[in-house]
Parts: C-alpha cells; structure tokens; sequence
C-alpha cells in the first residue's frame, strides 16, 4: 500500500474531486488527507449533512504529532465516507487559508507519519495537496509520495500552468523522479493523453472524465452511484496507480522504497 499525493499548478483542474472520488471507489483501506493550504472542502461540501463541527482533523493532528502522539489520535481525528465499514476514512482538512502558516513547519513529519501507515496498519493514503502556488504548499508530501501526480487539463491554457511546476519537480527530484510522478489528466480539451505527456515530458498514468452529475454529488453532497462514468473510472484508474507504483518499487528493488524529492521553494 502507498502515499498518493494530488496537486495541480494553479486553477482549477479538480484535484479535491479526484481525490474523492478516488477515495470512495477505493477497493483498500484508505485515508483521504486533506492537506490543502488553502482550506478543505469535504465536510462543508460532500459531508455537509453531517454538520462537522472542526474539532477533529488535520490542525489536531498536528498538535498530537508535535506530542509525539500521532499513532494515538490519528484515528480519533477521521471521519467514515462510508460508515460504518471504516476502510474509507477522511482527516478533513484546515478551516480556513489563515491556518496555513502553522501548518508549514510540520508538512515533514505528517509527511513521515502518513508514509508509516503502510507499514502499521495497511491503508494507503490519498494526500489532496491543492495548488502548488498556494503559500505553505506541503511539498514535503511530493517529497515522501510513492506517486505525486500533477492534475492537468488537456487545455493549452492548464498545461502552460503546469510547465513550471513540473520543472521545479524535476529539477528537485534527480534521479528519484524515475517513476514517482505523473499526470492525472481530467476532461477533454484540445489534447490526447499522448500529446499532453509528450508536452510535460512525463507520463500520464490516469484520465478522468469530467462529468458535471458525479462532481455535483462530491462537491455538494448526495448519493453517489459508483456506475456513473466519473466513480466507474475512478475505480478503474486504481490499477493503473497502484501498477505505477509497482513499477517503481521494482526498479529500486526494495519494498516501500520512497526517494525524496529536495524541492527549494
């Protein structure tokens, strides 16, 4: 099991909905992390009927990890997407972008922490890192990902944003980018999946379609249909993450392994 981790460039190329959707749809145990500097979105969207009142979630665990108690409270601070069998989990994400700034110190040792889960108690975890623009960004999380995807759309526009960002990726990873990130292209535009790898220069391990029904339910809530094409490819896009990762591990020839990526920014 691994660490996914979601970002984009900047805009809005859905990565909080893939994210989700990768999330309800998972065949594992999984945690969705919210770990957007600019705030999350779930429990005042997709779990707004829940009516969460903040007093678990990514700022709380935090304080525990600075306690060295992370192990303890981490499952006291997540919510069930899919109660009540609990392989499904969310850490629901900050409150609001004002909270970022205490959140910068500690991307490391989140970032450690979630890696550890594998190992400890077998979940992976679906990290939503927002927009790397975005101040106190938690590159740390790229860093320790088995699979740091960058979410694009096939639009000139979207990969023109997305140039920067890869180069700084690259230009910190070395020679541990080998495998460790790709693109997770969403939608259609004026690119086939060949052309938008050929322009990035890496590979694009997984397509979602953008379909408005499926990304109603997820970013305002309701019942989701796991036959609807949004759900549908995201259960099959699973193999092809999961397959990447494998790949990946293979050539570095031990289990687990997770190369850094030493990003200045």
């Amino acid at each position: 099991m691994a660490l996914i981790s979601l970002a984009s460039a900047k805009g809005s190329p859905g990565v909080t909905t893939a994210a989700l959707a990768f999330a309800l749809t998972w065949s594992r145990p999984v945690v969705l992390a919210e770990c957007d500097p600019a705030g999350g979105d779930i429990a005042s969207g997709y779990l707004r009927h829940l009516d969460l009142d903040g007093g678990h979630g990514l700022m709380q665990l935090v304080v525990a990890e600075l306690r060295g108690q992370a192990g303890e409270q981490f499952w006291s601070q997540l919510v069930d997407l899919d109660p009540p069998a609990a392989r499904r989990l969310l850490l629901p994400g900050i409150a609001t972008p004002a909270q970022a700034g205490s959140l910068a110190p500690n991307w490391h040792g989140l970032a450690g922490f979630f890696a550890s889960l594998e190992r400890g108690v077998g979940f992976d975890v679906i990290a939503d890192c927002g927009r790397l623009v975005a101040p106190h960004a938690p590159w740390p999380l790229l860093s320790r990902a088995d699979l740091a995807l960058l979410v694009v759309r096939p639009t000139l526009a979207s990969l023109r944003l997305a140039q920067a960002a890869v180069q700084t990726l690259l230009a910190g990873a070395g020679q541990a980018s080998d495998g460790q990130i790709g693109l997770l292209v969403v939608g259609d535009g004026d690119y086939d999946d060949h052309v938008v790898a050929r322009h990035l220069a890496l590979p694009v391990i997984a397509h979602l379609p953008d379909e408005a029904r499926s990304a109603r339910v997820l970013a305002r809530g309701g019942t989701v249909r796991t036959k609807w094409p949004l759900l549908r490819a995201a259960a099959t896009a699973e193999d092809d993450l999961m397959g990447a990762i494998a790949r990946r591990r293979s050539r570095f020839r031990y289990p687990g392994a997770q190369e850094a990526l030493h990003v200045d920014v």
